[in-house]
């Protein structure tokens, strides 16, 4: 069963006022709701730099995050000039990597006491030596990126300067060393028949590096916690292989790691009774209309062959996240390896991240999962 904190206010109202940074924002609960404002982008804009995610970041950051924070038809010519690395998670020569890196790290735990710590030990090391596949870097960089902990934005000068003087350095030596990279090929496109500006590729690897971070972490600590509890899951997953697929949705939607994201109305709009005053947001809870029942037949309940399974977990519309492919290629690495390898999972020691608001508590995977794999 996956608690659900947004049920009485989805039921009576449809949306749920929340306080962030001295503005009240409606959160909008309806799966209908959610998926209507996500296609809407001229009532509901993205076209707001810093503003886009909730609580906003303009202490963390110092550029507009490309292409999310931007409209069509911008959003469309910005997207088409990252999309190939994004789509290289569906290459041979990277799903053979990533599936790869999960059996190496599993198969190390199982060979020494099989006791580890998943979030910093096990979920960190994949996100950022299968980020290295992707963007095709060294994976020597990973070494890096771990060293930044699991939050990249959250620095001891409490900005994201780390990332953003790793990313300059980047762009730097690319133009030095030009090679196939991600870096290298930013250096080299063109947006509107100009070069890109050295604020626009920042952008985009913003985006990159701190999109993809915590949510992958989260997914796969909460789907290890999930088989540590129900061990029986882990073995109708291992009766049926065929089911990984559709059991990898149904995870996204039931531990969906970004429990919601931020929109601009350029002009006064009113829904389900909330007035939003030019320039004001609302939220588009992505975590609350994955628990619509009006949608999902009992939504609480974890239903690995849930389908169809219309999930918002990777956004709607537009804005579909660029990082779908890769995030599922991971997940689906991990339930094989799992299953291949690993008979039950023991929790010894579990602490849940929680996502605090005055309006609401979210438990939203975990800040330390420790356990004990035993092999089959």
């Amino acid at each position: 069963m996956q608690n659900d904190p947004f049920q009485e206010a989805r039921e009576k109202k449809g949306t749920l006022k929340c306080p962030f940074q001295g503005e009240e924002i409606p959160m909008l609960l309806r799966h209908a709701d959610v998926r209507a404002a996500a296609k809407d982008w001229q009532k509901f804009s993205s076209d707001a730099p810093f503003r886009v995610p909730i609580p906003s970041e303009e202490e963390l950051r110092t550029m507009r995050q490309l292409p999310i924070e931007t409209n069509p038809p911008e959003h469309t010519e910005y997207r088409k000039i990252v999309e190939p690395f994004f789509k290289r998670s569906k290459t041979p020569e990277v799903v053979t990597k990533v599936q790869t890196l999960v059996t190496e790290l599993l198969e190390k735990a199982l060979t020494g006491n099989g006791s580890l710590e998943i979030v910093h030990q096990f979920a960190l090391p994949i996100q950022s030596r299968a980020l290295t596949y992707l963007l095709n870097v060294p994976e020597s960089e990973a070494n890096t990126y771990i060293e930044w902990g699991i939050h990249v934005f959250h620095d001891e000068n409490g900005c994201g300067s780390t990332l953003e003087d790793h990313l300059a350095w980047a762009f730097k030596r690319a133009e030095k060393d030009p090679g196939k990279d991600f870096f290298s090929a930013l250096n080299q496109a063109t947006f509107q028949n100009r070069l890109l500006t050295h604020e626009e590729k920042m952008g985009f690897a913003n985006l990159t590096f701190a999109g993809g971070r915590d949510t992958i972490i989260h997914s796969i600590s909460s789907i290890i916690a999930h088989f540590g509890q129900y061990p029986e899951v882990l073995q109708s997953l291992r009766d049926n292989p065929k089911g990984l697929v559709i059991a990898g949705e149904e995870f996204f939607r039931a531990f969906m790691p970004l429990t919601h994201i931020g929109r601009v109305c350029p002009i006064e709009t009113e829904i389900r009774g909330n007035k939003i005053s030019p320039g004001g947001r609302v939220s588009l809870g992505w975590a609350a209309a994955n628990f619509d029942p009006e949608v999902f037949d009992e939504p609480e309940k974890i239903n690995l062959t849930r389908k169809p399974n219309p999930h918002v977990s990777f956004g709607f519309g537009t804005h579909l996240c660029l990082g779908a492919p890769h995030a599922r290629l991971i997940i689906r690495s991990l339930l094989e390896a799992l299953i291949a390898r690993v008979a039950t999972i023991e929790i010894l020691e579990a602490a849940s991240h929680v996502e605090e608001n005055l309006a609401y508590s979210r438990e939203n995977g975990f800040d330390r999962l420790k356990v004990q794999f035993h092999a089959l």
